[in-house]
């Protein structure tokens, strides 16, 4: 089993909050980056074929994406009641789900029948097809909801594609201008939905800031370093990295709430994308989890019980 090494790291200046950029929506081809990364990390990977798997998935995200239809998206005074409260404009649970999500999955699973997929895949996209609009709509709750457990492995994949393309969508029809800052600074301002990693950049304005990053619209959004995103804690923040690794990702760690996430650092890998990273470093889940620490925000494309 792979050890930790327990780093503190001291605090950082950052740039005056009014010189950095708060938040960046995704841009139109981040399911086609995330698919390059995902095959890139599947060679010679342990679990490289499930990584091959979710690339051929996140391109066909790629190709719905570009052609989505267009979507209800809240009003002016439903923005504006947002921005002055504090809430999320497209909240994960709040928001009503328009078909067209459902539009999006049958279209991704019709570009996946045409790959080569294990029979697993095969069968789970076969049933996916058959079910009711109700059906479809209750796995979509409990995914949203954070109750992954209790949807089926082999499906997950494909509906927790299909939602994500369609905030993702719905959050770059939107607009940055539209979007204000929550109360609780570790969740998304777009829909409400915990991080699946951090990125601590690299380059200009956002030299080293770290950049939460969405697990369902793939929005980011800046929260500062060495403060926990799940507590918002500043002390009991602990550094662990797998030995032998080249400190690309990090598990920061909180004793306040006893949880973790993941930090990428591009200075170590400028390629890094949190959720093909995220998943290709499972050995350090793992290792969280011995030291009884949870993990802060989900990866979609994790069920609970594969580990």
């Amino acid at each position: 089993m792979s050890s930790a090494t327990r780093i503190i790291e001291p605090g950082q200046l950052e740039a005056p909050a009014g010189q950095i950029p708060f938040l960046c929506l995704a841009e139109q081809d981040v399911f086609k980056q995330r698919a390059e990364r995902l095959l890139q990390l599947s060679e010679q990977h342990s679990f490289g074929a499930y990584l091959n798997f979710l690339a051929t998935l996140a391109q066909a995200q790629h190709e719905v994406l570009t052609h989505f239809a267009t979507v209800p998206l809240p009003s002016a005074e439903q923005q504006a009641l947002c921005r002055e409260h504090g809430m999320p404009m497209l909240g994960a649970q709040a928001w009503h789900r328009d078909a067209a999500w459902r539009d999006g999955l049958k279209a991704i699973l019709h570009h996946m029948k045409a790959a080569p997929l294990p029979a697993p895949a095969s069968a789970a996209i076969a049933r996916l097809m058959k079910l009711s609009e109700a059906e479809l709509e209750e796995i979509a709750s409990k995914l949203l909801a954070g109750d992954l457990a209790t949807v089926g492995a082999q499906d997950m994949p494909f509906v927790a594609a299909a939602l994500q393309v369609y905030w993702t969508h719905m959050a770059r029809e939107l607009g940055e201008h539209a979007i204000g800052k929550l109360e609780q600074g570790g969740l998304c301002p777009v829909c409400g939905s915990h991080p699946v990693a951090g990125i601590v950049r690299i380059g200009g304005v956002q030299q080293g800031l770290r950049y939460l990053s969405c697990s369902l619209c793939a929005t980011e959004w800046h929260m500062v370093r060495i403060k926990c995103s799940s507590c918002e804690s500043t002390r009991g923040i602990n550094y662990y990295v797998l030995e032998g690794s080249n400190g690309a990702i990090k598990a920061e760690s909180c004793d306040a709430c006893n949880s973790y996430l993941k930090l990428l650092y591009m200075e170590k890998d400028n390629q890094v994308e949190a959720m093909a990273d995220d998943l290709a470093s499972l050995a350090l889940d793992v290792l969280m989890d011995e030291t009884g620490k949870a993990r802060g925000g989900p990866n979609l494309f994790f069920h609970p019980g594969s580990v």
